[in-house]
């Protein structure tokens, strides 16, 4: 009774953890947001190239970004040298992604979470989820 009752309170868990990364976000899109830009429309603007080339490299010289590169094997001067390489449709495009981004993290890090701590209460003994470990008790 107390085996059913840990794995339905894990189970739950899981599925309102799971749920909670999921829920949408309404704001007031403005019409300038919609409407293409002269920097992806025409390539001879160079003003709002020059913006989004500035907010691209002020985005490759935080420590986080650059601790981020060095992990996955990029050098960061490399990867300033490959974006002063683009073309100016391509740099706002990046410009783009990089501001939509969501800034508190994926749902892939929410899962990893979730796997730890449930990891964590079957080795202490309190669920009974993964068959590979073993408790302390």
């Amino acid at each position: 009774m107390k085996t059913l009752m840990r794995r339905l309170i894990a189970s739950t868990l899981i599925v309102s953890c799971s749920l909670m990364s999921l829920s949408a976000q309404a704001v007031i899109v403005p019409t300038e947001a919609l409407l293409p830009t002269e920097a992806t429309t025409v390539a001879g603007t160079a003003q709002p190239a020059e913006a989004a080339r500035a907010r691209v490299g002020d985005f490759l010289a935080r420590d986080d970004v650059r601790q981020a590169l060095m992990v996955q094997g990029v050098n960061a001067e490399a990867a300033q040298a490959r974006v002063a390489a683009l073309s100016d449709t391509e740099v706002a495009e990046l410009a783009g992604r990089i501001d939509s981004a969501p800034a508190g993290g994926e749902v892939l890090g929410l899962l990893f979470t979730v796997f730890v701590i449930l990891l964590v209460t079957d080795i202490l003994g309190l669920t009974k989820v993964f068959p590979f470990t073993r408790s302390v008790r």
